[in-house]
C-alpha cells in the first residue's frame, strides 16, 4: 500500500511540473513586461525633460519682466503682453503681434490700427506650452509675464475645475521660466 500511494504522489508531481512551469514562464513574462514599461517610461520622460529644457532656452531670450512697465494697467484691453482667459474644457490666449513698421509715423491711426495686430487663440491644457513658445519676441512689451484670468464666460458650478486648469495653467507657465500675473491679483 505504501509504494501504491508514493506513486500516486510521484503521478500528481509529475502533474504538477507542467503546470508549475507554466506560472513561472508566465511571471517571467510579467516581470519582462514590468521591466519594459520602467524602461519606456524612463525614455518618454528623458524626452519630456529635454523638450521642456529646449522651451526654456527660447523664452530665456525673451528678458526678465519689468514690473513698472505694467505696475499701472488695470484693464485686460490695456494688457500688452501675452493674455490668458482660463476656461473649463478650453484656455483663449491673446496676443498683440508687434508692429512689422518701424517708424513712428502714422502709428496709433487708421492706417495702423493696434486691433488689427491682435489675435485670439482657442488652445487646450496640453498644447499651451508650445503656443507659448511660438509666440514672438516682439510680443513680450514687458518682458517675460504673462496675465492670466478665469474666463467670465464659466457657470458657477464648474469653479472647481476652472480653478484646477488655472492651477495647472500657472503650474505650467512658471516651469516654462514665465512670470505669471494673475487677474484679479491687485
Amino acid at each position: 500500500m505504501d509504494s501504491r500511494s508514493s506513486i500516486k504522489k510521484i503521478v500528481a508531481l509529475l502533474l504538477l511540473l507542467p503546470a508549475l512551469l507554466v506560472a513561472c514562464h508566465k511571471e517571467e513574462q510579467a516581470v519582462e513586461g514590468v521591466a519594459q514599461s520602467a524602461v519606456q517610461a524612463e525614455q518618454h520622460a528623458q524626452a519630456t525633460a529635454t523638450v521642456l529644457d529646449q522651451q526654456r532656452a527660447q523664452l530665456a531670450l525673451i528678458p526678465l519682466p519689468t514690473k513698472s512697465m505694467y505696475v499701472d494697467v488695470h484693464e485686460p484691453s490695456a494688457w500688452a503682453n501675452p493674455f490668458l482667459a482660463v476656461g473649463v474644457d478650453m484656455i483663449t490666449l491673446r496676443i498683440l503681434q508687434p508692429d512689422a513698421n518701424p517708424s513712428t509715423v502714422g502709428q496709433g491711426t487708421l492706417l495702423r490700427l493696434e486691433a488689427a495686430r491682435r489675435q485670439e487663440l482657442e488652445l487646450r491644457l496640453a498644447d499651451l506650452d508650445q503656443a507659448v513658445v511660438a509666440i514672438p519676441a516682439g510680443a513680450w512689451r514687458y518682458g517675460r509675464v504673462i496675465a492670466v484670468a478665469e474666463s467670465p464666460l464659466a457657470a458657477a458650478k464648474d469653479r472647481p475645475k476652472l480653478r484646477r486648469n488655472m492651477e495647472a495653467v500657472i503650474r505650467q507657465l512658471n516651469d516654462l521660466g514665465i512670470v505669471v500675473e494673475e487677474w484679479p491679483g491687485r
